[in-house]
């Protein structure tokens, strides 16, 4: 038993080493702004360099982003008979069965990275890309990596897909009354369930060949005295399928699906809430405009500060925008921003002393246990089950896949969401114009200790073979894909979402939240509570 461990171990030293030349040898190649890449991207995705049509002058709503509470906003709006226009700084991806459109991050390329985007994943090699509007933006700060999307659907083209809700105990524990658990679970969960087609993993994918280490992760935790509960997801099933008998390129069950499902595996938000948004006549989205600024004219109306981009990163145009109303659905680091700097620069001078605060990651970490024998388990995407933990802090583990690795590896993967109360708080910078935050090194230690019990419980009790820990890949939180926080209901807006201090001014997404969804991830709750804050505003007039 003793040599097999050892043959193990080395098998895990052999696996970390290779991922370190593969990320090693993407740093250089793909980095490099060698003309050649535009040729290629060109050739591959001619429709991203389309030319953009521009927005109107004067909107009576406008709408920045376009994730999952900015395309809801966008919708409800529109059904409601206001002109709306959308501005995401990303591109508007298409999809094809057989053509690659989005890049894979085994072997990335400046499709999966925003521009100037210097991205460490769970390879902990660093990736530097410079010249190319990808998907996925990866914003530095002292102590954490904040992963968000840079597209057309914002976190709905790179997300994992798993959509539950939290339970009452931890959704009121986080929200502290604002937000009636009841009204969200009668009305507004079920309707985003309905809208995005959310469902479990069918039986006949669960079982084929790309999902055994879902099969695998299941009977471990079972070992382990866990009851694995099913995720409902995005993913059409459908298309999986497709992708199993041979009828389409394989994407979700290829580990090709955190930089985007080329072949429209995920039930994304342009196949719904955008589609429906732009099928009404009334909502037209622009994509390549990213916002810099905000403020309010003296009459009221607010103006919005806009670049046009090109693929490649060229201003093409700056204008300056207004509207009546204006709906910051821009992620919880883009809506931030844009509030602080407002507030600090005088934009915006009557914006609450809560504005930046609430900001937490939702306690993300990434782990690693060792299988319990040594075989093929393929890398099929959508995650299939999960379990809950509080024999210290309240926890849920995710089956996951290992990003970009569609072969063996001997590792078991989890995403943690770790119920941690640490919140921090953007600021200002004057002499960098930017707004910024900080997150602790002994935050980061906590939640990874919580998780990292719980996962090697389950590894001992399931006779893992590989102990990731002495590599550094068992646990780690230096990353949060899910940032939340920063203009929180009930502190910096009402419990509607309205912003106080400026009647027309709303903020629809991941900001409004207070840190947490409660151990679960955050795009169900981030969608139900736009369709309840937004339906009130329609509803009231304001």
């Amino acid at each position: 038993m003793v040599g097999l461990r050892r043959r193990a171990l080395f098998q895990a030293a052999g696996t970390a080493a290779l991922l370190g030349v593969m990320g090693a040898g993407t740093v250089t190649s793909l980095a490099a702004t060698d003309p050649i890449w535009e040729v290629l991207f060109r050739a591959w995705v001619p429709e991203i360099f389309a030319p953009l049509p521009d927005p109107p002058e004067h909107s009576p709503a406008i709408v920045i982003g376009s994730g999952f509470g900015a395309a809801v906003a966008s919708l409800r709006l529109a059904e409601a008979g206001i002109a709306t226009t959308v501005l995401e700084r990303g591109s508007r991806w298409p999809n094809d069965p057989w053509r690659e459109i989005f890049t894979g991050d085994d072997l990335p390329d400046g499709r999966g990275f925003w521009h100037r985007t210097t991205f460490t994943g769970i390879t902990k090699v660093p990736m530097r890309f410079t010249t190319f509007g990808g998907v996925l933006d990866c914003t530095r700060y002292p102590g954490i990596d904040v992963w968000r999307a840079a597209a057309v659907g914002g976190g709905s083209v790179i997300f994992s897909g798993v959509m539950v809700a939290p339970e009452r105990r931890f959704f009121d524990h986080v929200f502290a009354g604002t937000v009636d658990y009841d009204e969200m679970e009668r009305v507004y969960y079920p309707r985003v369930r309905q809208m995005l087609r959310l469902s479990p993993m069918p039986a006949d994918i669960y079982h084929s060949t790309p999902f055994a280490h879902s099969r695998v992760w299941d009977e471990q935790v079972r070992a382990a005295g866990y009851r694995p509960r099913s995720n409902d997801s995005i993913f059409t099933w459908d298309v999986l399928r497709a992708e199993l008998d041979g009828t389409m390129r394989s994407s979700a069950t290829a580990a090709r699906s955190n930089l985007g499902n080329s072949n429209g595996a995920k039930f994304d938000l342009l196949q719904n809430y955008l589609k429906y948004a732009e099928n009404t006549g009334r909502c037209a989205i622009h994509p390549g405009h990213r916002v810099d600024a905000i403020a309010q004219e003296p009459g009221g109306r607010y103006t919005v500060t806009v670049a046009k981009l090109s693929p490649t990163g060229e201003v093409l145009a700056t204008r300056t925008l207004t509207c009546d109303r204006l709906f910051l659905g821009a992620g919880s680091v883009g809506t931030s921003e844009l509030l602080v700097r407002a507030q600090a620069t005088g934009a915006l001078p009557r914006l609450n002393e809560h504005i930046g605060d609430g900001w937490g990651t939702n306690g993300d970490v990434v782990l690693a246990r060792g299988a319990s024998a040594l075989a093929g388990y393929g890398q099929g995407v959508p995650s299939a089950s999960r379990i809950f933990d509080e024999s210290g802090a309240p926890l849920t583990l995710e089956n996951w896949y290992i990003p970009g690795i569609p072969f063996e590896t001997g590792a078991i993967a989890s995403l943690g969401m770790v119920l941690d109360p640490t919140r921090a708080r953007f600021a200002y910078d004057r002499a960098t114009d930017k707004a910024g935050l900080s997150w602790s090194v002994q935050t980061q230690n906590r939640v990874v200790a919580a998780a990292r019990d719980v996962d090697r419980r389950i590894a001992e009790r399931a006779g893992a073979l590989i102990d990731y820990g002495v590599l550094g890949y068992d646990a780690n939180a230096f990353f949060t894909a899910h940032p939340l926080g920063g203009a929180v209901l009930g502190r910096a807006t009402d419990n509607y979402g309205r912003v106080h201090g400026y009647p027309g001014l709303y903020v629809v997404d991941g900001a409004a939240v207070p840190g947490s969804t409660g151990t679960v991830n955050p795009s169900l709750t981030i969608a139900a509570l736009a369709e309840r804050n937004v339906e009130a505003i329609i509803r009231t007039g304001r």
